[in-house]
């Protein structure tokens, strides 16, 4: 595991005064992994894995880390904060951090303790009439949005971060780092220690065990597409010990016709749903059903087919994780024991 580091997209500095400071555009938990899955049923060592690298491990945080902790604690009185997304609203309900504004979004429970805090808009259309009505000192977003929001965010007398949670080890590292800005370091490391602790003992059970090739199938009400590794149930894939078929790709998402699947013959298709998941369970019943080549799939021969928990397998990091990794051990090694 190589150091984390922080990719700084953007920083404004004035020279009047340390108060004046603009930090502006931080990307937190950009993580560099030497491993990440088993090749050729080979699998790789679980603390390659797993370890989060910690400040103290590997010498320091990063420039634009230290400044944005300098920011904070030069703040007189609380800071606000606004999260713009669940997922990184759920992190900073883990790290108790007080909130002036969060997502809205009918697909999740915003957490009891933020359900008095205004709601600024959705994710991926959040509302900055709103955002700036709160007067934030920081607005923390999800990576993934990152190119349609950095440019709404730069009209704002604010700082904000994009927060890593396109897999568990980024958003781990966020969790890191966003701990030592917002002196949550205590709270930040047990939430890491947890994550660490679990998935040595998780993945302790298929260090023996050979690598099942998967193809996982990201379903959209009508359509569907094929999810890479770099997608977070991808993500949770590779941890689990699976080889997905479509790995080396760069995006997250790619379209592949049903031939090319076939070439790549599967251990496992697992069916993952992006929204509106018993419209999508319908439509996956029905291409199985209807398309006559996937009868010609060892997977589908064998039985092999599973669809994954809608609410264990979002599209983005989140503390379900322990569900959605056990849920996979059943599905990648129902023939191992």
């Amino acid at each position: 595991m190589m150091p984390l580091t922080i990719r700084i997209g953007k920083m404004r500095t004035k020279t009047m005064s340390k108060g004046n400071i603009k930090v502006a555009g931080l990307v937190l938990g950009m993580v560099f992994l030497t491993a990440c899955s088993g090749k050729s049923g080979q699998k790789v060592s679980t603390a390659e894995e797993i370890s989060i690298t910690t400040a103290e491990e590997s010498g320091d945080y990063s420039e634009g880390v230290k400044l944005a902790k300098e920011k904070v604690e030069e703040k007189d009185g609380e800071v606000n904060i606004i999260s713009t997304s669940p997922a990184v609203t759920e992190i900073c309900e883990k790290l108790n951090l007080s909130l002036v504004g969060v997502a809205e979004s009918s697909l999740y429970e915003i957490p009891e303790v933020y359900e008095d805090v205004t709601t600024v808009g959705t994710s991926m259309s959040p509302d900055m009439e709103i955002i700036g009505s709160l007067n934030p000192d920081w607005i923390l977003s999800p990576l993934s949005l990152q190119s349609d929001l950095e440019p709404k965010y730069e009209e704002l007398d604010t700082d904000w971060a994009f927060v890593n949670v396109n897999s568990l080890q980024g958003m781990y590292t966020s969790i890191l780092e966003l701990g030592y800005i917002f002196d949550r370091e205590k709270e930040a490391e047990a939430l890491v220690k947890d994550y660490e602790d679990f998935l040595e003992s998780y993945q302790a059970k298929n260090d023996d065990e050979e690598s099942p090739k998967v193809l996982i199938l990201m379903g959209l009400p009508g359509s569907y597409v094929i999810a890479t590794p770099e997608s977070y149930v991808g993500n949770l894939v590779e941890i689990a010990g699976g080889e997905n078929v479509y790995e080396g790709e760069e995006d997250a998402f790619i379209s592949v016709n049903t031939e090319d699947m076939k070439t790549k013959e599967p251990d496992v298709i697992l069916l993952a749903a992006h929204a509106l998941p018993d419209e999508v369970s319908e439509m996956f019943e029905e291409e199985f059903a209807t398309n006559d080549i996937w009868q010609h799939f060892e997977a589908v021969q064998n039985n092999q087919v599973y669809e994954l928990t809608y609410d264990y397998f979002g599209m983005s990091a989140n503390f379900e994780y322990q569900n959605a990794l056990e849920e996979l051990q059943g599905y990648l090694y129902s023939n191992e024991e």
